[in-house]
């Protein structure tokens, strides 16, 4: 079966939870799309391109990996590319509840996509990019987050 499943995401920055759930995704399903999300109403740190470029040097090898950047609806790109899955990650059970609401959403503007919830790895569940940013802000170690050039877009951003 030729699945296409979409992973939707601000991803400012794309953390190493992130790529694990990318990897794990790219082993379920034929085809996987990382959509990086514009979302202005999160201010982010990086712009879009720098976070699309990010997102593809993370992906280089894994050819049935695909990045792309989007705005609007996501509910409308996954028609436009044919994705039948919709893959969100869920750390805890705060989560799940947003999720939910955005799955019923999703699933009413298109009624062709499957909502996919996966967890991170153990390692990965309390990483999120907020708290990434922040540790970073504050000149931490965030090595054991996010992959070498991530760390470094992140210090050039905070003049580190």
């Amino acid at each position: 079966m030729n699945i296409i499943a979409i992973y939707p995401g601000t991803f400012d920055p794309f953390t190493n939870g992130h790529t694990d759930l990318v990897l794990r995704a790219a082993r379920l399903f034929s085809t996987v799309l990382v959509a990086v999300a514009a979302n202005p109403s999160k201010k982010p740190l990086f712009t879009l391109g720098e976070r699309v470029q990010l997102a593809k040097q993370l992906f280089e090898g894994h050819d049935n990996v695909k990045v792309i950047g989007f705005s609007g609806l996501l509910a409308d790109l996954a028609r436009e590319q044919k994705a039948q899955v919709l893959i969100r990650g869920v750390r805890a059970v705060a989560d799940f509840e947003y999720e939910f609401q955005l799955a019923s959403m999703n699933r009413t503007l298109n009624p062709e996509l499957d909502s996919i919830f996966m967890t991170p790895s153990e390692k990965n569940t309390f990483i999120s990019s907020t708290l990434v940013k922040e540790v970073c802000r504050h000149g931490g170690n965030v090595s054991g987050f996010v992959c070498p050039s991530v760390e470094a877009a992140l210090k050039a951003k905070f003049g580190q």
